[in-house]
């Protein structure tokens, strides 16, 4: 594999789900770049990171945000804070199992020029909800994008599927999001983070998801 991947693990105030993402992708992967970002914890998160960045120093790079940007603002910050064409999220809420996933996707999106991104479909209706119709997108806990096509599309977003615009968009300009079979090789926990602290949506979510419920 060669030295075009950047993994990104972003956290907010859950250091004990943090250092099972990062012990376990480090285990398999140590000499993978890897930005460990806080989002704005106010709990030990930094001293945990701190440690964790000494799994693989000269490969670990860390961004602390002074407050909570949210998660998807927290990605597009990201994105321009890297420089790698080919780049991972994972979330703080995964446990790696096995090797050799980012080969395969890294490989698997240097076979097509118009490939966006690869990893597990998911179909969501326009609020983002999970439905039997609507629009495909990536699980965003384990997905690669390629990083020249993100800046000419809408930007991750403050939203409960914070790459709803952006995907979308993304099938507007004809480009491919392939599918891959991440779940075989990372375990994750789903809503690890959102079921401690929520969304910080507000009312804004609310309605969404009352309008979700009627078919609105």
């Amino acid at each position: 594999m060669n030295d075009r991947i950047s993994t990104v693990i972003i956290n907010f105030q859950t250091p004990d789900l943090l250092k099972v993402a990062v012990e376990s992708f480090r285990y398999y992967y140590p000499r993978v770049d890897l930005l460990i970002v806080d989002n704005g914890s106010k709990d030990n998160s930094q001293d945990v990171i701190r440690k964790l960045e000494m799994l693989s120093p000269e490969k670990t790079k860390t961004l602390f945000f002074k407050k909570n940007i949210y998660h998807g603002p927290a990605m597009h910050q990201v994105m321009n804070a890297i420089s790698k064409e080919y780049v991972f999220f994972l979330d703080s809420d995964t446990e790696t199992k096995r090797h050799g996933f980012l080969e395969a996707m890294q490989k698997e999106l240097e076979t097509s020029a118009i490939t966006y991104g690869i990893g597990q479909h998911l179909t969501v209706n326009k609020r983002g909800f999970l439905s039997e119709k609507g629009v495909i997108i990536l699980a965003p806990a384990y997905m690669m994008l390629r990083r020249s096509f993100y800046f000419m599309l809408p930007p991750f977003e403050h939203h409960g599927q914070p790459v709803l615009k952006n995907f979308i968009a993304a099938h507007r300009k004809e480009y491919s999001l392939k599918s891959f079979p991440i779940e075989d090789f990372i375990k994750h926990r789903w809503r690890g983070t959102s079921s401690r602290f929520g969304y910080g949506l507000g009312l804004r979510g609310k309605i969404d998801f009352l309008l979700n419920k009627i078919g609105i």
